[in-house]
């Protein structure tokens, strides 16, 4: 299924991360509301895409509208943007330009349109750091604990930016706990939305964030999985499958095995442990894939290519 059968009534589909240029060696092509097109020797992928999202703004600028705009220029493939010079030396960095860019283009048409104030923006990554880019990911220069495809914290850490001119004052941060689930019930809240009561929604609204407000309810912990690996996470405490127990005090930069608890650790041990029995992720489908990100499916059409070359 793609974005049509989820529900979208307008929609861009391209062939993958860096797959953004026609060469005298392969022709690209794009799927736009259920038409072909192929892409010009002079375009370039994250423009036409930066296209369609201003026409769907402009078309629906008198109603509510909802947009998911899935960037991907440090993904995959880093190859040179438009702006990249024919030496550059970093093109993981001209790809980060080029990607703000493009998000201060779509501001700036908020901003014209006069629907800014009544746009709430939420911008995030969607994984941790690929192997060869890494060392450009620190914090005041300081190496992070972990990166794509690992259990460690910024193998799923990801930045979160929520903005709303007018309504959310500029500079403030979070130690709240917030996961990717929770964007629904936020959502809803915030649009007045009632949630099905048959469903059962894992996330935790923090819409008070937002508003300024505080919520009765709060995430106390959240959950990763990848593969057949997983882990539960307090502010504080961390417990993987193995039955590990880490001190994120100092997280994202280190993770502190303990060894011996005391009666801190102890306690979180229990407290984390009853969470993991709750949720039972033992009891679902597990996926033995190769720790690097890879599903099992994945990893194994991967090997067999390598076999065959």
């Amino acid at each position: 299924a793609g974005p049509k059968e989820a529900g979208f009534d307008d929609y861009l589909k391209f062939k993958g991360s860096g797959v953004y240029k026609t060469t005298s060696e392969k022709e690209i092509s794009y799927v736009t509301n259920g038409e072909e097109i192929k892409l010009a020797n002079n375009e370039y992928m994250p423009d036409i895409m930066h296209q369609q999202l201003i026409n769907v703004i402009k078309n629906n600028k008198e109603k509510p509208f909802f947009i998911y705009y899935p960037m991907s220029h440090v993904h995959g493939k880093i190859i040179p943007t438009p702006d990249s010079k024919p030496d550059s030396k970093d093109l993981f960095a001209d790809n980060v330009i080029y990607m703000d860019k493009l998000v201060g283009k779509l501001i700036d048409f908020l901003d014209s349109s006069k629907l800014r104030e009544n746009t709430l923006i939420v911008f995030m990554g969607d994984n941790g750091t690929g192997n060869q880019w890494t060392n450009n990911s620190t914090i005041g220069g300081r190496i992070l604990s972990g990166k794509k495809g690992e259990m460690k914290e910024c193998g799923s850490l990801v930045p979160l930016i929520v903005n709303w001119k007018g309504r959310i004052s500029k500079g403030i941060t979070t130690e709240q706990l917030i996961d990717a689930t929770d964007f629904i019930p936020t959502f809803a809240e915030i649009t007045g939305v009632k949630s099905p009561k048959e469903k059962v929604f894992d996330g935790v609204s923090f819409a008070g964030l937002i508003s300024g407000k505080k919520s009765k309810i709060r995430r106390e912990w959240i959950f990763m999985e990848l593969g057949n690996d997983w882990y539960v996470r307090t502010n504080r405490w961390k417990l993987n499958r193995a039955g590990n127990l880490f001190d994120m005090c100092n997280a994202p930069f280190e993770e502190k095995l303990i060894t011996e608890d005391d009666q801190k650790s102890k306690l979180a041990r229990i407290q984390l442990t009853k969470i993991l029995e709750h949720i039972a992720p033992e009891k679902g489908i597990l996926d033995n894939g190769t720790g690097d990100g890879r599903h099992a499916n994945k990893a194994k059409k991967k090997q067999k290519e390598n076999t065959e070359e």
